[in-house]
């Protein structure tokens, strides 16, 4: 019953993923970890997503542009360091209900406003990376600033997700990496790593199916919404721990 709860999961964030290039890790975590220790579950949804995003990387090679990508993770390495740091000045939850806070205001700001003309100037790239390690650092949730900076581009559809999903790609092989550094990745991991697999394959390539039907505009709408819904969420998940 577990291992089928556990596809289930997968199948769900793997879907999300496939279809908006994001939100697989802050789907899972919170579900695995009522079946398993967080120990178990950060490595293995770790693991999970960069397969996850290799593959969209793989069905997007052609509109990645790394000049777009480098300067984010680059920008995110000291925030990381920053951001650990600033976990253990500040309570978790003051962070989340901040984030929360700018994911539900900015999303209803995308939701009245029209897409941009003009490209953001190249410091908001380093800024939104900067940010990204801060959030990563802190609370384990490195997406917000790097996709509010892709949404606010005037990009089609397809330079958006494959920035996206370049950028975790690239800081989910950097956090998998210090997770086997520290002996995190156990015999218990790649067995479960193993049995999710194929269902969370399976959901990335249904919302990539998805994705490949819709035109820029549906997928801008789709990701706001899931932003939206990632700030609720976060919002509910804190009162959620003071309640």
């Amino acid at each position: 019953m577990e291992l089928f709860y556990l596809g289930m999961v997968v199948f769900i964030a793997g879907f999300t993923q496939g279809l908006s290039g994001f939100g697989s890790v802050l789907i899972a975590l919170p579900l695995i970890v009522l079946f398993w220790d967080v120990r178990t579950a950060v490595p293995l949804v770790s693991l999970l997503a960069i397969c996850n995003t290799t593959i969209l990387r793989i069905q997007l090679h052609a509109h990645v542009r790394y000049k777009r990508i480098v300067p984010l993770f680059i920008a995110a390495v000291p925030g990381m360091v920053l951001g650990a740091q600033l976990l253990k000045a500040v309570q978790a939850r003051y962070l989340e209900v901040l984030i929360g806070l700018l994911l539900t205001t900015f999303s209803l700001y995308l939701f009245i406003s029209r897409p941009r003309e003009k490209e953001l100037g190249g410091v908001w790239k380093w800024a939104a990376g900067f940010l990204s390690g801060i959030l990563g650092g802190s609370i384990g949730a490195n997406g917000p600033p790097v996709i509010i900076y892709t949404s606010l581009q005037p990009w089609e559809k397809d330079p958006v997700k494959s920035t996206l999903v370049g950028y975790f790609m690239i800081a989910g092989i950097a956090i998998s990496s210090i997770h086997a550094a520290f002996g995190l990745i156990t015999a218990e991991v790649l067995r479960l790593f193993a049995v999710g697999f194929l269902p969370a394959t399976a959901g990335l390539l249904a919302g990539s199916h998805i994705y490949s039907r819709m035109n820029s505009g549906a997928y801008r709408k789709a990701v706001i919404f899931l932003l939206f819904v990632m700030g609720m969420y976060m919002l509910a998940r804190v009162g959620l721990k003071i309640w």
